[in-house]
């Protein structure tokens, strides 16, 4: 037990702490169309000499500069514009710098992992805790120009950060590396530049609370009117007072609509982004607003009707219910989605599967789901697992960021609470202890069921392993039960041992205090010699003694 590492105590998750809804922006004219686009292309142009700037001012970033540069933005387009703007490039900004830590450590863990196999002698094999060397000559050389690689990127990537340089691209380096490749992706130079393009567009406004309808760059009235603040110089576009466009789509947010009405009737802050997807040729509107996180529940109330594990995977989640003792009860349940295809798709199929899976606790009437709290930053490198590519591509693929996002947003809606349990050896000790016992000829149970298993009585606060080892013969009494799940009086458990009153001596029949008076003695006493007793069988009272006479004879 000494190699094991310290796990991590289970919490309940934060719930959201706010909310996204989009609709379709319908029945535009087009000269809807025509302004959304000019004041996109407008905007967009100033989103990025602004972000430009930002990264320019690196660490040196201050109140004032960015004060200088609210007011020369002001100038051009309006106040509120402004401060979306800049605001925006500073979270572009921050999640740069995320990400340049991120690739820090993820370099500095593929240096250490190939000085280690380096110093040891080639062929040597390893062990489960560390790797061992390399096979070969060839291969062993390699890996050495690859560390030169490395510690190269890791200087130059040390030198940004200490100066503050982030590298951002505006619309997405994926987007712009597939003009280099438009065969490969099936697109002509034309429809490349109009999906460029509309990924560089900046046509979004922060909410202000106490302003009507909570905003006043992008406005939506209560009954779906539409309208936004033009720039100034696009001012005599406008077909509203006070330089504002009013679009002739009214709008309606089918999932949540309720909540954003009492919102904007309210005068509370509510954020809108107008997208355009240019492969459907449809412009979206998306509206979004924040509130404190719901209170969590104590961890000892979420589990009063049980739990249910849940072991993520790929292209399924293994889930088995456990009672309050640990113990798996029903049939395990498998949800699966399909994670090939656009980002859309994946979204729908992760929702679904969750759909599922929430109906399936509120059927059994569970209040709790327990996940594991994974985190592949570490683990996926190339250079820890060398070359198991597709297992390197198997968990770069599990959406666990994405699904706990929605797995926590969407049981805070149904009223369930949300479970994160440390991941270390939940699929070792779950398939060496609960597979084969729970496999009959009916059902098959996989090693994500066992490890479902394992993280819902981690949960629970229970060892994972079935039961402790089974007392010696002689000494049952004195070591106690052998179970470890539930107490022995607890009905419908596995295997339950009867409560039998009186001692558990094998000298002494549990019964012996109630029936010694009424049994009949097996021994007779023999004594060789002329004079001899012989006992009653019965039992007699003195009256019924000196009624009777005496028994024996001399």
């Amino acid at each position: 037990m000494g190699g094991l590492r310290e796990l991590s105590a289970p919490f309940v998750a934060l719930g959201p702490a706010g909310v996204a809804v989009r609709t379709r922006l319908k029945n535009l004219t087009p000269r809807d169309e025509e302004v959304l686009r000019v004041t996109g292309a407008h905007l967009g142009a100033l989103a990025s000499r602004d972000l430009k700037t930002r990264c320019a001012d690196g660490l040196e970033h201050s109140t004032d500069t960015w004060a200088a540069r609210k007011r020369e933005l002001t100038a051009l387009s309006s106040s509120r514009w402004a401060g979306a703007l800049t605001k925006a490039s500073h979270d572009q900004w921050a999640l740069a710098r995320r990400g340049q830590a991120a690739h820090i450590q993820n370099l500095e863990a593929g240096i250490r992992t190939i000085t280690h196999r380096l110093s040891l002698p080639i062929g040597e094999k390893g062990t489960k805790r560390a790797p061992g060397s390399y096979r070969s000559k060839q291969k062993w050389f390699a890996k050495t120009r690859r560390l030169h690689v490395l510690e190269d990127r890791l200087a130059r990537t040390l030198e940004d950060r200490d100066s503050g340089r982030v590298r951002v691209v505006r619309g997405g380096k994926r987007l712009l590396g597939t003009r280099h490749h438009l065969d490969a992706a099936q697109l002509t130079e034309s429809e490349w530049r109009e999906r460029w393009e509309a990924s560089r567009w900046f046509l979004q406004a922060d909410g202000e609370s106490g302003k009507r309808f909570g905003n006043e760059t992008i406005r939506v009235t209560p009954d779906g009117e539409v309208s936004l603040k033009l720039p100034a110089p696009l001012a005599g576009l406008a077909n509203a007072r006070h330089g504002r466009y009013v679009l002739a789509a009214r709008v309606t947010f089918a999932h949540r609509g309720s909540e954003w009405a009492d919102r904007t009737e309210a005068n509370r802050a509510v954020a809108y982004r107008i997208d355009y997807d240019t492969d459907r040729g449809r412009w979206y509107l998306t509206a979004s607003w924040q509130y404190p996180p719901t209170p969590t529940i104590p961890l000892e109330a979420a589990l009063a009707h049980g739990v249910i594990g849940v072991d993520t995977n790929a292209d399924h989640l293994a889930a088995w219910r456990l009672d309050t003792h640990g113990n798996p009860t029903g049939n395990p349940r498998r949800f699966h989605f399909d994670l090939t295809g656009n980002a859309g798709h994946r979204d729908a199929q992760v929702r679904h599967a969750l759909t599922r899976l929430l109906h399936w606790a509120k059927t059994c009437g569970v209040a709790a789901i327990a996940v594991e709290d994974l985190d592949f930053a570490a683990e996926k490198t190339r250079e820890k697992h060398g070359r198991k590519k597709r297992f390197r591509q198997l968990i770069s693929g599990m959406p666990t960021g994405k699904l706990r996002a929605r797995l926590t947003s969407m049981a805070d809606q149904t009223g369930i609470t949300i479970i994160a349990v440390d991941p270390a050896y939940t699929s070792v000790w779950g398939a060496q202890h609960w597979q084969k016992h729970l496999t009959t000829k009916t059902r098959k149970t996989t090693r994500h069921d066992a490890a479902s298993i394992a993280i819902g009585r981690r949960a629970q606060g229970h060892p994972i392993r079935r039961r402790t080892t089974p007392p010696h013969d002689d000494q049952s009494d004195r070591r106690g039960h052998r179970t470890v799940q539930a107490r022995p009086g607890t009905l419908g458990r596995e295997e339950p041992r009867p409560r039998i009153p009186g001692p558990r001596t094998r000298c002494v029949s549990p019964d012996a205090e109630r029936t010694r008076e009424t049994r009949t003695s097996k021994t007779v006493r023999d004594v060789r010699s002329d004079q001899e007793w012989v006992q009653d069988p019965l039992l007699l009272t003195d009256e019924e003694r000196c009624d009777r006479g005496p028994r024996n004879v001399w």
